[in-house]
């Protein structure tokens, strides 16, 4: 007799077809920018990973404020983390400021995070040219911390007391770009391009 098994014609004698899982790797997933229809997913990771959450509204007031500056991590459809940020235009020194950036825990240790901040970074310094790129973080949270100090190059500026919900104490963080210009510029200058040679046949 004949059946179907996983979709395969299968008899006896044949092998059973093995199915494995779709494992995710860094290279399936995408970062792009958001759009409207990701919003309710955005919100979704935001409730799953973080206390700090948001009316939907709040995410379409920064999606058509500042479309250039949200973006998304997806994986094979799913949102998987996101960057959600805005510019201070109105400050004495305007300025860009990082409203909540998160991913979800199947996809940290990913490198993610990195990206969806130097995503946001890069629009930032293109469209709107700002001083600095500002951030809070919760003083006990040595995973965020060490990501922006040691990985993005953001400093420590003040600590803002009790500047969470539940009384929880804040670090104030700014990235000065002009500084992350004079290392890139460092950067290009010591690093030698190899001369092109050329082949006679």
């Amino acid at each position: 007799y004949q059946r179907k098994v996983h979709g395969e014609l299968w008899f006896p004698g044949k092998p059973t077809p093995l199915v494995f899982p779709l494992l995710s790797t860094p290279n399936m997933v995408n970062i792009r920018r958001a759009t409207v229809d990701d919003l309710p997913a955005i919100q979704n990771c935001n409730l799953n990973c973080l206390p700090e959450n948001y009316a939907l509204k709040y995410y379409m007031y920064h999606i058509l404020s500042w479309p250039q500056l949200l973006y998304v991590a997806e994986d094979h459809g799913k949102v998987v983390g996101y960057v959600l940020a805005k510019m201070e235009e109105e400050a004495t020194e305007p300025h860009g400021h990082i409203t909540s950036l998160a991913v979800l825990r199947s996809h940290r240790k990913l490198g993610l995070a990195t990206k969806l901040m130097r995503a946001t970074e890069a629009a930032m310094i293109a469209n709107f040219n700002p001083v600095y790129l500002s951030l809070h973080v919760r003083v006990s949270n040595q995973a965020a911390i060490h990501l922006y100090t040691e990985t993005l190059g953001f400093r420590r500026r003040a600590v803002e007391e009790k500047y969470y919900a539940d009384g929880e104490n804040a670090y104030d963080m700014r990235l000065t770009f002009a500084d992350r210009r004079v290392a890139a510029a460092s950067t290009a200058a010591t690093t030698t391009t190899p001369t092109p040679t050329t082949t006679t046949t």
